[in-house]
Parts: structure tokens; C-alpha cells; sequence
């Protein structure tokens, strides 16, 4: 059965919202975002946070930059936040369990000593702990803000124990007031803006051509229409360009113009700055324990399940 990428003489598909780190653009702004956040963690300077807008490409810089981290100087670790009900105590066996704790103990104080005496092994082998937060704006209680400040307070007399890097919607900045001693502490501040029309232009070149495409069937009308439809928005241009490469190949048209762009983003409900819910149901989970306890008590157990599931990946 030929599909669009036989149309379209493609090898992969090249427009998926799956973060696939051989697809990774390096866009001006994300090269000097990771360069900043390495530079953070290479020095430790405790805390670090990256916002910006849904589908901006958080998550993708947040895989690049824990791929980016040699093993041998970093003891590194990538942890989702799926649920705003996570208590404290189980964020921290989360993180101890990150950073090689064998058995955390269910007790505060004894876990801390765990977590601490770990963290100095780390130290003392030479490398740097380093615990990267995605979806950090589910961060939403003091109680946890309080346990961040208080693992930022583990140092030897030359450093910090360990670093942490959040990862989020600007929300991020609501939370960490929740506890100001935490906010003073922010070591560096970064925000991913929308996309140029250039850097839209490249992004999909890029994709194209990492996907085995021979010629960019995308006209430049074509290409800043979906600049516009998009708003800049990595995670809709891929919507709307994987759409759009679909209904091409429907028509059997090897050229995709303005006109099919401006008619596939209707269809998706574009207004040239964001994607509706429906229009992106397609490239979410389509349950996960967030979702599934939405309105009931969280159920820390399945969370953990449904992460370790994820480390699998």
C-alpha cells in the first residue's frame, strides 16, 4: 500500500511529535538555552529553569541536554512530573531512586541521610549530581517548593551536592513564589520563544531532510503560511505540516502551495497562534495516571509504575 512517505520518496516520517532526539533542531535559541544550562550544571550553580509556551520544545531540549551530559563527569537523571498531587516524600524517593538509592526508606529523616550520603558518594567519585524536572509547573505546593531549598542546601565547603534544572510552562515563576527563598536562589532564567519565519523555514528543511526527502515539496508561500498558522509553535508545525503532506498525497499533489496549508489549518481549527485541544489529541498519551485521576486522589503507586514505564522507552 503506498502511503505519503512512498509519495513524497521519504524514509521516516518526518513531522511526528514523539521526541526523537535524531530529529532535534538546533536552533539558534536552543543552542544558546543548552549552552547557559550547561554551563549552570557544569559549575553548580543549583538551580536553573527553561520555560516557554505549549509545544515550544521543552521536553525534546530537556532529553538533548541529559544525552548531552558525559557519563563519566555526571550523575544524571531525567524525571516527568505527570501529576500536581505528588507529595513531598514521594518526590524525593523519586529522586534518591534517580540517583542510585537502593531501597529508599519510607521514613523523612532516614531517606534524607540516604539521599545525603549518596549524593556525597557522587562527590566524591568525581562526578556532578544533576536531576533534570520536566513538566515542572505541576510543582504547585510550598510543601515541595520547601524540599527543593532544602536539597539545595546539601553542599560540601567547594560546592552544591546537586543541581536541578526545571523544565516548563512560565507558571514555573507562580510556584517557586510560593517559597521566595527558593525563588532568590534561581541561578539562571531562560525563555524558548516562537519561532521565526526564517527559523520555521529551517526547522522544516531540517526535518525534511534528516526524513531522506530528495527536494522540499513545500512552496515558499507554502512554508510561510504554515509560519503563520503555526505562530512559531514547533509541536504545531508539525501538525500542520504532517497534515498537510497527508491530504498532498490524497490529491496526488507533489507541490504543496499556500492554498493547501491555509485549508489543512482550518480543518485543524488554527487561529495562527495555537493549536485547540482536539486538533492536538493526536500527539498526546492517550491516558496516563494524570488524566486518570483527574478529580480523585492521586494514586503515587501508578505514577510510578507509568515512569518506569517510560524509562523503557
Amino acid at each position: 500500500m503506498t502511503t505519503y512517505l512512498d509519495f513524497y520518496e521519504l524514509t521516516a516520517e518526518p513531522f511526528s511529535n514523539a521526541p526523537v532526539s535524531r530529529f532535534y533542531y538546533n536552533s539558534t535559541q536552543h543552542s544558546q538555552a543548552l549552552t547557559r544550562l550547561m554551563h549552570a550544571v557544569s559549575y553548580m550553580k543549583g538551580l536553573s529553569i527553561l520555560v516557554g509556551d505549549i509545544g515550544a520544545g521543552k521536553t525534546t531540549l530537556a532529553r538533548r541536554m541529559l544525552d548531552s551530559l558525559p557519563e563519566a563527569e555526571y550523575e544524571a537523571a531525567l524525571l516527568v512530573i505527570i501529576h500536581s498531587g505528588i507529595t513531598a516524600n514521594w518526590l524525593l524517593r523519586r529522586i534518591a531512586l534517580q540517583l542510585g538509592v537502593e531501597n529508599p526508606a519510607q521514613e523523612k529523616l532516614a531517606l534524607l541521610s540516604q539521599l545525603y550520603q549518596r549524593l556525597l558518594q557522587i562527590y566524591e567519585s568525581g562526578k556532578k549530581a544533576v536531576v533534570l524536572i520536566d513538566e515542572a509547573q505541576m510543582l504547585e505546593t510550598r510543601e515541595l517548593m520547601e524540599e527543593f531549598r532544602g536539597l539545595l542546601n546539601l553542599e560540601v565547603p567547594e560546592r552544591k551536592l546537586i543541581s536541578f534544572v526545571f523544565f516548563g510552562l512560565p507558571e514555573i515563576e507562580k510556584n517557586l513564589k510560593l517559597d521566595p527563598p527558593l525563588a532568590q536562589r534561581v541561578a539562571f532564567r531562560y525563555k524558548l520563544e516562537p519561532f521565526t519565519a526564517e527559523s520555521t523555514e529551517a526547522y522544516v528543511k531540517h526535518r525534511l531532510r534528516l526524513a531522506g526527502s530528495p527536494r522540499v515539496p513545500f512552496t515558499p508561500e507554502a512554508l510561510l503560511a504554515i509560519h503563520k498558522a503555526s505562530g512559531g509553535t514547533p509541536r504545531v508545525i508539525n501538525t500542520l505540516c504532517d497534515n498537510a503532506l497527508f491530504e498532498g498525497f490524497l490529491a496526488r499533489q507533489e507541490s504543496i502551495d499556500e492554498a493547501l496549508v491555509r485549508r489543512v489549518a482550518d480543518n485543524l481549527g488554527l487561529v495562527g497562534s495555537a493549536l485547540p485541544e482536539s486538533a492536538g489529541a493526536a500527539s498526546k498519551p492517550a491516558s496516563t495516571p494524570a488524566s486518570r485521576a483527574a478529580g480523585s486522589k492521586v494514586d503515587l503507586a501508578e505514577i510510578d509504575r507509568y515512569l518506569e514505564g517510560l524509562g523503557k522507552l
